[in-house]
């Protein structure tokens, strides 16, 4: 292990956050491992992360253990995040960013670091903000520019979620099972850390732009079709909307357990993921549900049947489709007929495709498919009947 940078008591109290007495104690207790008696800024990441679990209620036993084992180890990784700017009040940052104060919380609150009665932001708060606000003065809508930090805030969320249970399972744990000490994996998840984090912001930008140009086009294309006629809100769009689940899925998990169960739903979700057509878009899952949208209903009928016919065993998935004007909000769709398309899905069997009327005109002139009308069938939450078709591949 190279030689690691050592830092005064006084310091790692700063870094720490913890009183100068209380890390000596820490240290004493064999709470806090130090490098041949003196603090490092791993040992000082580590006490911080000890502060916050006493904070919990974890006793002195608890935490020895874990520290000795190398389960606190993370905190020294934070280290290539912290944000040492200057700080400020709401209505300072406000001030300088030429914004309303009530914009600015709910800015912080979407994007889940609530101010707290302290009511403190950084300097990178207030500059990431004032970016927010130049989108607003280029001409979109408050109300829209709080949707695109929600549906930003909840993506990226998921993501720095997957990265550090990522490097838990196949960095961390492994580190801890070779026997490593918590200074050593403290230093290498660091390292680790600090290596791949500059990474991410080029590979996002890639991402997001390679995704723009799509949906740019998606767009242009629905506005010279029918994506968008007909419809007085402005907030609504005409979409293909498909929700497909795996029957029996509750009694499947009782009798195969949480494991097996867990694995065919990663592998449903992974092949959703893989064979979508090219318009089609994964818009949530749900368990062992999963949404899915497009502006073309027969290539997503299409690919329902053909994707339900690779599934011999149970669980079973099933489909239900409709092609209606649908709420766009936040990145998800919502409304009356998407509400009409999930009682869809709920009236098929194992290895069905129910589609309603006006998807199955869609599909009327097409080569490999057949329809089965099987009548007007009510729809909890609906007075009017519904009709309903099987789509099935051509014999």
């Amino acid at each position: 292990m190279a030689e690691q940078e050592t830092i005064s008591l006084s310091e790692a109290s700063r870094r720490s956050g913890v009183p100068a007495s209380t890390l000596t104690r820490w240290a004493e207790e064999k709470l806090v491992p130090l490098t041949d008696g003196k603090w490092t800024p791993a040992a000082a990441a580590q006490a911080r992360v000890i502060g916050r679990m006493r904070e919990r209620g974890h006793t002195h036993d608890e935490l020895r253990d874990a520290a000795k084992e190398g389960r606190l180890a993370f905190g020294f990784a934070e280290d290539v995040f912290v944000d040492d700017s200057e700080t400020m009040t709401v209505a300072e940052a406000a001030q300088r960013s030429g914004l309303d104060e009530s914009f600015v919380e709910k800015v912080m609150d979407l994007l889940g670091t609530p101010l707290g009665e302290d009511r403190v932001l950084t300097e990178t708060d207030r500059a990431a903000i004032a970016r927010l606000a130049s989108v607003a003065e280029a001409g979109l809508p408050e109300e829209a520019v709080l949707q695109l930090v929600r549906v930003y805030a909840q993506s990226v969320r998921r993501i720095a979620d997957a990265e550090v249970r990522l490097f838990h399972l196949f960095a961390h744990e492994p580190m801890i099972r070779e026997g490593k000490t918590s200074l050593e994996i403290a230093e290498e998840l660091g390292g680790l850390v600090a290596a791949t984090a500059p990474t991410s912001v080029p590979l996002f930008r890639y991402l997001h732009e390679r995704y723009l140009r799509f949906f740019m086009e998606q767009d242009v294309v629905g506005h010279m079709e029918d994506e968008f006629s007909g419809l007085d809100d402005i907030g609504q769009v005409k979409i293909a909307i498909c929700f497909i689940d795996l029957t029996g899925f509750t009694r499947f998990t009782e009798e195969e357990g949480d494991v097996e169960a867990l694995s065919v739903i990663e592998g449903f979700t992974e092949a959703v993921e893989a064979t979508l057509p090219p318009k089609a878009t994964l818009v949530k899952t749900i368990g062992d549900e999963v949404m899915v949208v497009s502006p073309d209903p027969a290539s997503l009928a299409e690919w329902a049947v053909g994707f339900i016919s690779f599934f011999q065993d149970r669980p079973k998935p099933r489909a239900g489709i409709h092609y209606a004007g649908a709420f766009f909000r936040d990145g998800d769709y919502f409304g009356g007929q998407v509400n009409l398309t999930h009682r869809v899905v709920n009236r098929a069997l194992g290895g069905e495709v129910l589609v309603t009327d006006v998807v199955a005109d869609s599909l009327a002139d097409h080569p490999d498919i057949d329809l089965e009308g099987i009548g007007e069938v009510p729809l909890k939450g609906f007075p009017e009947p519904t009709p309903l078709y099987l789509v099935k591949v051509r014999a």
